[in-house]
């Protein structure tokens, strides 16, 4: 018996104190801090835009100050997580909520999974939540599988409510579309069996040439990459409210070093290269972005100046120069399969762009990804970005 996952909660971040990470996602990505808590060790804050939450555990050096027990309850660390000594800053934590938290736990236990935290029970006057924490195969990561179901507050015991800003931003930013992994050669394949076996994922094929074995391979001059993908199933059909996937990447033998390599060894081993956030007008998110100081990959000027990609462009109704003004790649290449109406292509096209690293190392980056009926991810759009990461990693 595999795990019952009910959704994709929130990602955990790890940071020391003094990083912006926390500032940044409120002045430059228009995320909303909702909910902190403060203890001696750690300050936890928790940020959303939309249903993409984000919770930032910063280390913090004692103050001397004498804290309240309201302050920290019994934890001088942090909650709903493990503590995490990392060298470099790091997302490494992805929450799941589940319906039956021992239950799961002894499940894991039995298939030889590590269980960091034992199945835990947090308080306060809103109810209760029941969580533990599992050690995941991919590097630093791990999950914490929540039951909230019994808990009615703004977001976690324990955790203060923040007040919003009287004036909030749109809203056009939804979920979290897709997580990436970056993974050591020939490591893909066990990673998607350990999540088949505890977790229930199956495979979910990129491309039309994805290989059930292989994965899909992107290689040239430029370029040595293989990609897979999966999704959380159950009984045949994807219970996740927003359908988020998981991707791993891994970067194919006798080529050049590359980004995945430098993650690799810039973060001290495998773990969460990208997180993807849904939106519905990624234009008018990527300016709001770009004028807030977020500093996004730009693709070769070549990329928009191809007569196929011009058409591709005008065919869908989209404004190529505003896409060319920030740097956002289209492809209509997909979703189109056999098709039988001649109407249905152009409405089947995704738009992409990648921010620059967040931290200081090489590491952790955003994608903002904008779909009109397409479910998959092209490979002029993976090529391009490739190539445009590749080239600023080549440039440092």
């Amino acid at each position: 018996m595999s795990a019952v996952l009910k959704r994709l909660y929130y990602i955990g971040f790890h940071v020391p104190q003094g990083q912006q990470l926390a500032n940044h996602l409120v002045q430059k990505f228009g995320f909303e801090l909702f909910a902190t808590r403060e203890a001696e060790w750690k300050r936890q804050q928790a940020f959303r835009r939309g249903d993409a939450v984000f919770v930032v555990n910063e280390k913090r050096e004692p103050t001397g100050r004498k804290f309240l027990p309201s302050d920290y309850s019994k934890h001088k660390g942090i909650l709903y997580d493990v503590n995490l000594q990392y060298r470099v800053s790091t997302a490494s934590n992805i929450c799941f909520e589940v319906e039956d938290v021992p239950g799961i736990s002894q499940n894991l236990l039995e298939k030889g999974c590590e269980i960091l935290i034992p199945p835990t029970t947090e308080a306060d006057e809103n109810g209760f939540v029941t969580f533990s924490v599992v050690r995941s195969i991919v590097g630093n990561v791990s999950h914490t599988l929540l039951d909230r179901s019994q808990y009615c507050g703004p977001f976690l015991p324990g955790f203060c409510e923040v007040a919003p800003k009287k004036f909030q931003k749109e809203r056009e930013t939804t979920h979290f579309d897709h997580i990436t992994y970056a993974c050591p050669q020939g490591s893909s394949q066990a990673v998607l069996d350990w999540y088949r076996n505890c977790f229930s994922f199956q495979r979910f094929f990129i491309h039309q040439q994805d290989d059930a074995v292989e994965g899909y391979r992107i290689q040239g001059a430029e370029v040595g990459l293989r990609l897979t993908a999966m999704q959380y199933i159950d009984h045949g059909l994807s219970l996740f409210e927003h359908d988020c996937k998981f991707v791993l990447a891994e970067s194919l033998p006798k080529q050049k070093r590359n980004q995945v390599d430098t993650f690799l060894q810039e973060h001290d081993g495998a773990g969460i290269q990208h997180v993807a956030l849904y939106t519905t007008d990624i234009v008018g998110t990527a300016a709001a972005m770009a004028k807030s100081g977020v500093n996004f990959f730009k693709p070769p000027l070549s990329y928009y100046s191809e007569k196929s990609k011009e058409e591709e462009i005008e065919q869908v109704g989209q404004d190529l120069q505003l896409l060319k003004d920030y740097g956002i790649l289209l492809d209509a290449k997909i979703g189109d399969k056999g098709q039988t109406s001649p109407g249905m292509f152009e409405k089947q096209y995704l738009m992409q762009i990648f921010t620059k690293p967040l931290f200081t190392e090489e590491t952790f980056f955003i994608e903002l990804i904008e779909r009109c009926g397409a479910t998959s991810f092209g490979e002029g759009n993976i090529r391009a970005l490739w190539k445009s990461v590749q080239n600023y990693m080549d440039q440092q």
